[in-house]
């Protein structure tokens, strides 16, 4: 299948380039693998910040509140006992959670090849000869995208990712700039337009057809 191509300076190409229809044509029968490797995505990159303190953390509760027997009430030998306000939490986090998911590389690359498939029916690809950013300049790349028609959420598939296109991108809201060989699901699925170069284009055909590691 064919997609609308484009030169270095963002003018339309001659010839088109055409997408290998064992990626990017691929029958999407099992929406519970995409939603498997997206919700694996976000939670292998979750971080944990939440940290509980335990009655042994807790500042303070040293002295036992009132002497153990003879005034009628509950014993109790410290004040930071959980069931106290104040005291400690009993099963809150420790920052030492795995919130990982793991999922086997065949069925990752499937739904790597899933969420391109869609984006493809949806007219959503395009192919650049290359995209480079002299200097870093934000400007240019912003100018180099208008001329793609590329205006909201937008990822360039290269196959290095330069510091200067690194920076240049850094500036632009919705762009995302990534390697040929770490797509994921959910770059794919939440790009209004993936750009991506012909170099990049041919590893990600490789990659996913089975050509390499």
């Amino acid at each position: 299948m064919a997609v609308p191509t484009y030169t270095a300076s963002g003018s339309k190409a001659t010839t088109q380039a055409k997408l290998d229809t064992s990626v990017f044509e691929v029958e999407v029968k099992n929406h519970q693998l995409l939603r498997q490797a997206y919700d694996a995505y976000l939670a292998n990159g979750r971080i944990n910040l939440a940290v509980t303190k335990t009655r042994g953390l807790v500042r303070g509760g040293g002295k036992k509140p009132w002497k153990q027997k003879g005034t009628g009430r509950a014993r109790f030998g410290s004040s930071r006992n959980p069931i106290w306000r104040g005291g400690g939490i009993v099963f809150g986090p420790t920052g030492q959670e795995n919130y990982t998911k793991s999922v086997p590389v065949a069925s990752k690359r499937l739904a790597i090849r899933q969420a391109l498939s869609l984006s493809n029916t949806s007219g959503n690809i395009v192919v650049i000869e290359k995209v480079t950013a002299k200097d870093g300049k934000t400007s240019e790349l912003a100018k180099l995208l208008a001329k793609l028609g590329a205006t909201r959420n937008v990822l360039i598939v290269v196959t290095d990712k330069t510091p200067e296109l690194v920076r240049a991108a850094a500036n632009l809201g919705g762009v995302t700039i990534t390697s040929a060989k770490y797509l994921n699901v959910y770059s794919t699925l939440n790009a209004d337009m993936i750009v991506f170069t012909t170099d990049a284009l041919k590893v990600t055909t490789e990659w996913l057809s089975g050509g390499s590691k």
